[in-house]
């Protein structure tokens, strides 16, 4: 939730792969970067347009913020159109909309969350024609900033969602394409107001059925889980994360092949990425020129949900803070060649630049970058 996203400070995703040895940065590659903004999207500090997911074919969704700060929904066709979307009963002030549009498969599904005029969240689904359902998990509370989230749909039409209850605790929920949910939690996952479970985005979901996530637990430490097809949950932690309040592991995207991508926060504060093999060998990701400061370093970000992606090859997509806090993108085969790049444009102040979240099977990303002025943009780097 955007809402959330403040007070959670930590949790603010990433990605990573590879069974290889990690390699040092290469120099930076310029492949065609093509940047974009949704009609409408507003341009002052902190509104704009931000893509989240991106499918084979070059079908890229996310979220603008317009003038007035309502969030919206979006869909770019591989041709350059682009379809703004809001499902009907999103509210209309700002801060309210479709604030979240975090997943999309191949049959161009979409999932994700709006806040009503009430404050409440509510997950959606958009159809490939632009039909809307909506629905709310078992247990959702009624009252402001509580609610259903869409995170992540895969093939099947399964979606991994979750749900604050009315004391603001929160849970993961699966919804199958007949409506059926349920709910879970990893037996650790803390029950106090913003602890619990929190499914991961976009890539979080295999077609399977399997999922990933992170919890919370009872002293405010984030610890890794992956929840099998049949029910199963198998919880985890980076051997080097940290223990404090606020430090910890968390998850970002899971391959077919059962490789998680993930992020941990060490006893410093500062972000890292790994790799988990289906076995659960841990492979470190740490990108050559991450900052080492407080929230600096690999996958760290400030103050907004950014998502991170992995492809059936094992390469990677994502970001990483600098000593002065400005965003650079990499690339990660899964023979550990870095790739690092920034899209022409992207501001270089603190917690400026460019931030990659996803990637296609054969190579192509999206995400945003962040201009000298604060405003958020969408590009697409061709493979």
């Amino acid at each position: 939730m955007k809402g959330i996203s403040i007070l959670m400070l930590l949790l603010v995703t990433c990605f990573v792969a590879a069974a290889w040895p990690q390699a040092q940065p290469q120099p930076q590659w310029r492949q065609q970067n093509i940047t974009f903004d949704v009609p409408g999207a507003g341009a002052a500090s902190g509104q704009g347009t931000m893509p989240v997911g991106i499918v084979q074919g070059g079908w890229i969704m996310g979220t603008y913020v317009d003038a007035n700060n309502v969030y919206h929904g979006f869909l770019r066709t591989p041709d350059g159109t682009i379809i703004p979307f809001d499902p009907p009963k999103a509210g209309k002030g700002a801060g309210q909309g479709t604030i979240e549009v975090h997943g999309m498969n191949s049959a161009l599904e979409i999932v994700g969350t709006y806040q009503d005029a009430g404050n409440v969240y509510h997950g959606f689904i958009r159809s490939r024609f632009g039909q809307f359902r909506s629905y709310d998990c078992p247990g959702a509370g009624t009252g402001a900033y509580q609610g259903t989230a869409g995170h992540s749909v895969n093939p099947a039409g399964l979606i991994s969602a979750g749900y604050a209850d009315s004391n603001y605790a929160w849970h993961g929920c699966i919804r199958d394409r007949d409506g059926n949910m349920f709910s879970y939690d990893p037996p650790d996952a803390g029950n106090g107001a913003y602890q619990g479970t929190y499914p991961a985005i976009f890539s979080g979901i295999t077609p399977e059925g399997a999922t990933i996530g992170e919890y919370l637990d009872a002293n405010n430490v984030w610890h890794g889980y992956l929840r099998a097809p049949q029910g199963a949950i198998t919880e985890f932690d980076y051997p080097n994360a940290g223990t404090g309040a606020g430090q910890g592991t968390g998850t970002s995207g899971i391959d077919p092949a059962g490789e998680i991508v993930g992020w941990y926060i060490d006893a410093n504060n500062v972000f890292h990425g790994f790799l988990r093999a289906p076995d659960g060998t841990m492979t470190p990701v740490d990108v050559a020129g991450s900052g080492t400061g407080t929230y600096q370093g690999t996958y760290a970000a400030e103050f907004m949900d950014a998502f991170g992606g992995i492809n059936p090859a094992g390469t990677i997509t994502g970001f990483y803070a600098d000593d002065n806090s400005v965003y650079h993108s990499f690339l990660r085969t899964a023979r550990g060649m870095i790739t690092t790049f920034d899209v022409p444009g992207a501001g270089i102040g603190n917690w400026q630049g460019t931030l990659s979240v996803n990637i296609t099977p054969d190579g192509a990303t999206t995400g945003w970058y962040i201009d000298g002025n604060g405003v958020y943009h969408g590009f697409l780097r061709m493979p």
